[in-house]
């Protein structure tokens, strides 16, 4: 999709004067029916990840128990990680029917991202408020909603984890924990007055005409998770984590992963109020090249950034929207293809703190990543 980039060029500087261009000069440049949503083609990708599901769960609960105990101590953490990425295929369909990129029906894609999220144990509707407002403010230092970078005076970070073995410690944390108290505490979320939580239908996340639908959130986890108490009380714990859970939490670290990397890059600026506007902010997010990853997560780790700047666009679509806006978008556009897990140990190294370029320039407006 994208030519080889060398470490000297991937870390220049995205462009951060205002555009030159317009988002309805992208839109003329992607063919018309990249914008259609075919309800046949969302539905067969839907399906297709469903049954691949059901085929990694029947090989496992079948045949791993039945295998040598030295057999069945590797079998399962393969499970565990092809589940989970299954899983995480799976919500990221559910988060494109947040987005109405699946149908042309809105009912519909509320309807199956509640059943789909909820299964996942996500607050379908908190979440896609939530994530509506990220897609808004992408990148603003005072409104996004998610993966707000500190800033140095934030001693924690620029002093005490800024070192090799702070950085593990934060990466454990991140990938093992960050999904739920994300959720939950509204963590790596932006600062309000009162308490945050994608569970409070109160919760200054949300504006009154959201809270009767993050109350129907909140049925639908309790639904899932008494299923779950069912399936344990039938099953057994183990069994229930060795088959659910412990995918569930390969899903969790998949999601912070790409996330992480999709917001956290040294050439990406964040703005604040002075000079951050809808489309900067959108085009301060990078694509990356995930292997076969790519497919299993419906290009949205190689399409991010489109997917920013015109998020209707159904999945099977965005890569060829990416190459029709990249001669438009020029420098403008970030595309990385260091080995993924290379980069995600640079930047939990280099992507600490942001400030601005020099001492005193607070009025600039422009803060990059420091370490």
């Amino acid at each position: 999709m994208n030519e080889a980039t060398t470490d000297k060029n991937v870390l220049k500087r995205v462009p951060t004067e205002k555009t030159p261009f317009e988002i309805s000069d992208l839109k003329k440049a992607i063919p018309p029916h990249c914008f259609k949503r075919s309800l046949t083609t969302s539905f067969y990708y839907l399906f297709r990840d469903i049954c691949i599901c059901y085929a990694f769960y029947h090989l496992a609960s079948n045949y791993i128990p039945i295998l040598p105990k030295p057999l069945a101590y590797i079998a399962w953490p393969i499970y565990w990680f092809c589940q989970g990425s299954s899983f995480m295929g799976i919500w990221s369909i559910g988060h494109d029917l947040g987005h109405h990129s699946f149908s042309e029906y809105q009912w519909l894609d509320d309807a199956l991202g509640f059943v789909v999220h909820s299964t996942f144990l996500t607050p379908y509707f908190s979440f896609k408020f939530s994530h509506r407002s990220h897609h808004a403010h992408t990148n603003s230092m005072e409104y996004d909603e998610v993966w707000i970078p500190k800033r140095k005076a934030d001693t924690l970070y620029s002093e005490v984890l800024n070192n090799p073995l702070g950085n593990l410690f934060m990466t454990f944390v991140r990938l093992l924990l960050s999904f739920p108290m994300y959720f939950t505490f509204n963590i790596h979320g932006r600062p309000y007055n009162g308490f945050v939580s994608h569970f409070y239908p109160q919760s200054p996340l949300f504006n009154d005409s959201e809270r009767k639908l993050v109350w129907l959130s909140d049925a639908g986890m309790i639904a899932a998770f008494y299923a779950l108490y069912k399936v344990a009380a039938t099953t057994g714990a183990t069994w229930l984590f060795c088959i659910y859970g412990a995918p569930l939490l390969v899903m969790n670290a998949h999601f912070i992963f790409f996330t992480f990397l999709h917001h956290s890059h040294p050439s990406l600026a964040h703005y604040d109020s002075r000079e951050w506007d809808w489309i900067r902010g959108a085009l301060s997010t990078v694509d990356r090249n995930y292997g076969i990853l790519n497919t299993v997560f419906h290009d949205v780790t190689c399409a991010h950034v489109v997917h920013h700047l015109i998020s209707t666009i159904p999945h099977y679509h965005t890569v060829e929207a990416t190459n029709a806006i990249k001669p438009i978008l020029g420098d403008y556009y970030k595309y990385d293809d260091t080995p993924i897990l290379k980069a995600f140990w640079r930047e939990t190294k280099e992507c600490i703190f942001v400030e601005p370029d020099d001492e005193g320039a607070e009025n600039s407006g422009v803060y990059w990543f420091r370490r």
